[in-house]
């Protein structure tokens, strides 16, 4: 089988960081870029890093991008330009970039998700059946832990989890977003989804969501010990993503839940 080749963006990152190692042993995936906001001249993998740019992408056939929203943005519009495919697990975009998203994915063929674990999408999925299943009678809140330089709260899983929440219940989630804590020992319910996210050690993500009827509480849980787990699921979407049309695709329509 023909390997695919990858570029990473944001490669001395975290994830960047991550995703180059578990390429090294996926036998699917080829490295031939890497790329990040300032110009290093040392070699990372066999490679020297370059800005994003056209010939730093024109080899690719997928491109990963674990960065900010400004530099994501960037790398689609140079996308666009060379048609390449691009995994996006990028979070904190405001409604304005989600929308320009959605223009990109008209023309190329993007996938998008506030997290790559499959246990997580899992727990997406489950989220929203169970708040179909309680309906109205039932109160949710979430709460979340990340690694203390992680910035923007709550997390983008998070937020999934709070979609979830909205579609099970056919509501808009941001008409039900509710307090938006951050390192409280402890939080409330209330008619709106409350959330609580924690910042602190190394974490690499701990998930929650709770629902009560002020008789009961149903807790869903994932917890995330290796952070491999989520460039693996990066580069199981970039291999489903690379014979995919323009759209835009979520590790649900990889998954293929209903």
């Amino acid at each position: 089988m023909k390997k695919i080749n990858l570029a990473i963006t944001g490669c001395l990152g975290r994830m960047g960081q991550q995703l180059i190692k578990s390429s090294q042993s996926n036998k699917n995936f080829k490295l031939v870029s890497l790329t990040e906001s300032v110009k290093i001249k040392r070699k990372i993998n066999g490679l020297y890093p370059s800005l994003n740019n056209s010939e730093a992408f024109k080899k690719a056939n997928v491109i990963i991008d674990f960065t900010v929203p400004k530099c994501t943005l960037e790398v689609l519009k140079i996308a666009l330009k060379l048609k390449k495919k691009v995994v996006i697990g990028t979070t904190g975009f405001t409604n304005k970039q989600e929308k320009i998203i959605k223009t990109f994915a008209r023309k190329i063929p993007v996938l998008k998700a506030g997290n790559m674990s499959l246990g997580v999408n899992l727990l997406m999925y489950l989220t929203e059946i169970t708040s179909r299943s309680l309906g109205n009678n039932f109160l949710s809140k979430i709460y979340e832990v990340h690694h203390k330089n992680k910035i923007d709260y709550p997390s983008g899983t998070a937020l999934m989890l709070g979609q979830g929440i909205a579609t099970g219940k056919n509501k808009n989630l941001r008409n039900i977003i509710g307090k938006k804590y951050l390192n409280k020992k402890t939080f409330p319910f209330s008619k709106k989804i409350n959330f609580n996210s924690i910042r602190k050690g190394a974490f690499v993500g701990e998930h929650e969501v709770k629902f009560s009827s002020g008789k009961e509480i149903i807790t869903l849980n994932h917890e995330s010990f290796d952070r491999a787990l989520y460039s693996e699921g990066a580069l199981i979407a970039a291999k489903w993503l690379n014979g995919k049309k323009p759209g835009l695709y979520s590790m649900r329509d990889l998954l293929n839940f209903k």
